[in-house]
């Protein structure tokens, strides 16, 4: 039986697409320790190799055999390759894509079970955001839309919000806050999980990664 296969996409550079990658896996893994299911692995598209700094940065942190994760790299149609044949090993494969590239996403896009986009909660961030969901839905892929970085109780937010509800694409009910847990935390290869635990941001993410599970049925 494959894996789960979760790519996070969008074009519009800027979006925290690479800390939602790094979080989401990490949350994932914590998850499969507490449940008992597969392994998480992490596979790098993204030609500027942020997540591989992460991890690199997470080896030195924790040592190289205790990240609880896997890591490989790939680019253009060879994502697609090796996103399949990790998840013949792995429980759940996270996939970190470039901006700005719709030939280098859309493999990975092609090869997911759960497309993930993040959105800053401005009119300009949706936007720039159709672009990236006109190229999911060409590749017939699922998408789930994620409200990054909202300010609490920002009115903003909230019309975004509904505004993404009038497009007809799926969006999370979770939110992801402005918090600096979440960018602090990935300079030592960690995740605000780790370094801030039972904090909003954590929170956060731990109800992001579950909703997530629930939605793909994994």
């Amino acid at each position: 039986m494959s894996g789960i296969i979760i790519t996070v996409a969008q074009q519009k550079g800027g979006s925290g697409k690479t800390t939602l990658a790094a979080h989401l896996a990490v949350a994932f893994a914590q998850l499969a320790a507490i449940r008992g299911s597969g392994r998480v692995a992490l596979l790098d598209c993204d030609p500027q190799g942020s997540l591989g700094e992460w991890f690199e940065a997470r080896e030195r942190t924790l040592g190289e055999d205790a990240t609880g994760l896997a890591f490989r790299t790939a680019s253009g149609w060879g994502a697609r390759r090796e996103a399949r044949s990790l998840a013949r090993d792995f429980g759940v494969v996270v996939i970190d894509t470039p901006p700005k590239s719709d030939v280098e996403s859309r493999p990975a896009i092609e090869v997911a079970s759960l497309v993930a986009v993040p959105v800053q909660p401005t009119p300009i961030d949706l936007w720039a955001t159709q672009p990236t969901l006109e190229m999911i839905a060409k590749e017939g892929a699922r998408s789930l839309l994620v409200i990054n970085r909202a300010q609490s109780r920002s009115v903003l937010t909230q019309e975004i919000a509904e505004a993404i509800l009038a497009l007809g694409h799926p969006a999370a009910d979770t939110r992801l806050g402005n918090r600096v847990a979440f960018a602090a935390s990935m300079g030592e290869g960690l995740t605000a999980q780790e370094t801030a635990p039972g904090s909003k941001g954590a929170a956060e993410i731990e109800a992001l990664a579950v909703e997530i599970r629930r939605y793909v049925n994994f």
